[in-house]
Order: structure tokens, then C-alpha cells, then sequence
């Protein structure tokens, strides 16, 4: 075989910049969805299939009483769960009020007026609709 007969191979210099320069490009936009995110300062998370996508409240004291409350109220009927529909446990509604009622004891003397004022009145009602519930599906004395 003659060197005519045999492919001529062609070296591209450019290849070694191109290659450079889509890596500096890369590198960039890996920086500019860093910054994004920083600006956001809150991770993204997509949400479950056929829910909508809410913000989540920041975290404080109000939004753990909130929470509570809430878990007490649909264990009591009295909120009707989006997907299961109304429900009655008095036990896990006990389980909520008595949650709330060791962090009002945890808490005391650590509490601005207000917090205070919001736990008080929370504990109350919740307990006085456990009794108004309860009485209900276990009689007067507490008997079925």
C-alpha cells in the first residue's frame, strides 16, 4: 500500500478550543443557576401529582400551635380532611391537645404576651370541644 492509497487523516487543531470554550460555557450557566437559587434563597421542590404548589409558612411558634390545632380539629370531625373526608379520633385528638398542653408548660415565662394569649385560648377551645365531642359518643359518665 502506497501512502496515496491509504486515508488521509486531518487533525483539527480547533477541536481543543471548541472543547474550551463549551466548558467555560457550561461552567457559566452551572454559576448563573447557583445565583438563581441563592437569590431564592429556598430550595424548589415540585409538588405531588395533583396537588397545587403552595409556599409553606416560616417557621415560628404560630405556625407550630397552627399545626397542632389542626391535626386536633380534623381528629375531632370538626375540619373534614381533603382527600379521607371527616373523621373521629378522640385519641389522637387527646394526643394533639396534650402536645400542646406540655408545650404551654414547657414554655411558660418564655412567651411574648400575645403567644401566650394565643395558647391559652387555643388550649381552651380545643379542650372544651373534646369534652363537647366525647360527651357525645361516650355518654355523661364517660361509658359507651
Amino acid at each position: 500500500m502506497t501512502d496515496s492509497d491509504s486515508p488521509k487523516i486531518f487533525i483539527d487543531d480547533d477541536w481543543k478550543r471548541q472543547a474550551q470554550e463549551e466548558k467555560e460555557r457550561l461552567a457559566q450557566q452551572e454559576q448563573a443557576a447557583k445565583k438563581e437559587t441563592k437569590a431564592t434563597d429556598r430550595p424548589t421542590t415540585k409538588p405531588a401529582e395533583g396537588t397545587e404548589e403552595h409556599e409553606l409558612p416560616q417557621a415560628s411558634f404560630e405556625a407550630l400551635v397552627s399545626t397542632l390545632t389542626s391535626q386536633a380539629l380534623l381528629a375531632l370531625g370538626v375540619v373534614e380532611h381533603p382527600s379521607m373526608g371527616k373523621m373521629l379520633n378522640l385519641d389522637l385528638a387527646k394526643f394533639n391537645i396534650d402536645l400542646l398542653g406540655i408545650i404551654e408548660e414547657k414554655t411558660k415565662g418564655n412567651l411574648n404576651e400575645q403567644e401566650k394569649q394565643m395558647m391559652e385560648q387555643t388550649l381552651h377551645q380545643l379542650r372544651m370541644m373534646f369534652v363537647e365531642i366525647s360527651s357525645r359518643y361516650t355518654g355523661p359518665l364517660g361509658k359507651k
